[in-house]
């Protein structure tokens, strides 16, 4: 596969063609069979599917055929045939202006095929932004001439070429600097699979870089295949009913079968991503956590140890060092104890472990814990707050058996977005039972917290950072199913009590993990969304930056405006790196957050707002992952 990266694309109007999104045309040709209005319909279609470009046609008969083959003087059938469709069809030159102007009224492409040097001009007078040749037309050299002197890219079908002939127009192209894709094409009417030959394609990418796939088979799933060969664009020709008159129905797409093919290819682009070597998945990552192997102590191990086979096992959870490295880790000296069933880590093979030491931030700033290993961390650093984190199975343990007297630290209660029976939280649910079993295990949640608030008697209302839910399965919400989603959610706060904290929803990633698979967040992603909701609601929140920056990565939105935005509404921070869609809790600087210009933003808009390193598993080996991320931030926020 090609890396796009590192690629200038092709301008076509406004669109950079193969840059990695695929460029559909729908071919409408002469499918309008000579109405005006049924084309403009089609255009209509056309764009409500996500077609990029709309392409028609346009010959002036007597520069193309000789006269004794209008004069009927002894043609064959088939060219009869052609020429009466054609006389039949055609669109006068008025109404191709119409419909290019009507195009850029509407917002997609108008491109037309030229067949004639005459026509060239006509659509030089349209000030069209390109043009398409038809695969009759790649060895017609004057025409390639004059298109060539345009300075506009082309787009070239192969069909009925031999190799030779692509090549010698390939060169020629080249030698003008001109812009142009190659289509490989298979110019029959509907075109039989086994003539398709859709390999022609690598042949073609050795000639040219910008190559892609104009089809006339039957059905959409050769072009998909042409997506996962790199085609950059695809061409198919489009009719609202293949039953009409005229020779390219037949080998049309109806209006549902191209949207089929749109929403193929889509899915296709973003399963492609990169030349990349093989790398861990966020959802890969949760399933090797819980299900992979790990390197574990076998006994209890004193610091000091010569470690030996008999010191090792293999076991799950996958949270360890890798069993890979078995043989590095024999024959090497402990630097710490180990109880027995302790992960080893990747530390154990080196002399470089990260400890925690005493940090100044300008913030109130803590670190993640859980009850069992509250005490741990309380032993080792002086935070101004812990985020306990707890599961469901948290809400039935007493609290007592984890602390005891008093804390001179406040405390922030991550609620559980998990919950016995396989129950998602979700306070927006359309689904009223679920929703009530929402409610009601988000009181519970409530009624915790407010005990916890007897061994930290400095807080007086603790904040709860609440993932609210506002999910789907299979698909995003529309825009009314989110509005709908939010009216609902507080009509569940709205049947909590609570009294003595504040709930916080927290900023939300587009692609959210559960179960070990994806799902879509719909709620808390925007920024409009959260400004106009927490204004309406008095409603603060807890702004997770690498949750947003993910989001704003899928919707192309700047991120550090997204943060001005949510600046004055944040009550609490958790601070992570992020990387395209997926790479959520990086450790601080292994994404592509600009960290200094976001401490300025924070630091302008929310300065007393605690935070938190969320960082992924940052909590193992000591809590390792927290101790590197402070020192990365500790002149910044």
């Amino acid at each position: 596969m090609i890396d796009h990266s590192k690629q200038k694309g092709i301008k076509l109007g406004n669109l950079e063609i193969g840059l990695g999104k695929v460029f559909v045309i729908a071919e409408i040709g002469n499918n309008h069979n000579g109405s005006l209005d049924r084309a403009i319909d089609m255009v209509d279609r056309a764009l409500s599917i996500g077609v990029d470009c709309v392409k028609f046609q346009m010959r002036n008969l007597e520069e193309i055929y000789r006269s004794r083959s209008l004069e009927r003087k002894g043609e064959d059938l088939g060219t009869e045939y052609v020429l009466d469709l054609l006389k039949k069809f055609e669109l006068s030159v008025e109404e191709h202006r119409a419909l290019n102007k009507y195009c850029k009224a509407s917002g997609i492409i108008y491109l037309c095929t030229p067949w004639d040097l005459k026509s060239v001009d006509i659509l030089e007078g349209f000030d069209v932004p390109g043009y398409k040749v038809a695969s009759a037309d790649l060895t017609n050299m004057p025409l390639l001439e004059k298109m060539s002197g345009t300075k506009k890219p082309l787009i070239i079908s192969t069909g009925m070429s031999l190799q030779s002939e692509v090549e010698f127009t390939v060169n020629y192209l080249k030698e003008r600097d001109v812009d142009f894709i190659l289509l490989h094409c298979n110019s029959t009417y509907p075109a039989p699979f086994h003539d398709i030959n859709l390999k022609s394609m690598n042949s073609l990418s050795e000639l040219h870089k910008f190559v892609g796939y104009s089809g006339h088979e039957r059905g959409i799933n050769v072009s998909l295949a042409a997506v996962a060969l790199d085609a950059c664009v695809i061409e198919r020709h489009f009719t609202l009913d293949r039953s009409m008159e005229g020779p390219d129905h037949t080998a049309s797409l109806t209006e549902v079968e191209f949207s089929d093919l749109i929403k193929g290819i889509r899915e296709i682009e973003k399963a492609l991503g990169e030349k990349l070597d093989r790398q861990l998945t966020q959802g890969e990552m949760i399933n090797r956590e819980n299900l992979g192997k790990s390197l574990i102590s076998s006994k209890i191990l004193k610091k000091g140890t010569l470690i030996d086979p008999s010191h090792i096992k293999v076991r799950s959870p996958g949270q360890g060092l890798s069993p890979q490295n078995y043989s590095n880790l024999v024959g090497q000296t402990l630097s710490r104890d180990l109880d027995f069933e302790d992960y080893f880590y990747p530390s154990d093979l080196t002399e470089n472990r990260h400890e925690p030491r005493k940090y100044n931030f300008k913030r109130p700033w803590g670190v993640p814990v859980r009850y069992h290993d509250f005490q741990k961390y309380n032993n080792l650093i002086t935070p101004d707050l812990w985020e306990f984190h707890l599961s469901y199975s948290d809400l039935e343990l007493k609290s007592g058996h984890f602390l005891s007297g008093t804390y001179e630290t406040d405390f922030v209660v991550h609620a559980p977005e998990l919950f016995s029976g396989s129950h998602l939280m979700d306070l927006a649910s359309k689904d009223e039972t679920y929703r009530q079993r929402s409610i009601a295990e988000t009181q519970r949640v409530i009624d915790t917290t407010n005990i916890l608030k007897d061994y930290f008697p400095k807080t007086k209302k603790p904040l709860i950072v609440t993932n609210v839910g506002g999910w789907s399965v299979d698909k995003p919400l529309t825009k009314s199913e989110i509005t709908a989603s939010y009216e609902r959610f507080f009509i569940s706060l709205e049947a909590l009590d609570t009294s003595g904290v504040e709930i916080i929803p927290q900023s939300m990633a587009p692609f959210p993990w559960h179960f070990g698979g994806q799902r879509y967040q719909n709620m808390f992603i925007k920024s409009d969304e959260i400004e106009k909701y927490c204004t309406e609601f008095n409603l603060r929140i807890c702004y997770d930056v690498s949750h947003s920056r993910l989001a704003c990565n899928f919707d192309g939105t700047d991120f550090y405006e997204f943060s001005e935005a949510v600046a004055k509404f944040t009550a609490h921070l958790h601070i992570g790196d992020a990387l395209k869609l997926n790479g959520e809790g990086l450790q601080i600087g292994e994404g592509d957050i600009d960290f200094p210009k976001l401490s300025n933003i924070l630091n302008n808009g929310c300065l007393s707002s605690s935070f938190i390193p969320e960082i992924w598993q940052g909590h193992k080996n000591n809590g390792e992952g927290f101790w590197v991320a402070l020192e990365k931030l500790k002149n910044l926020l």
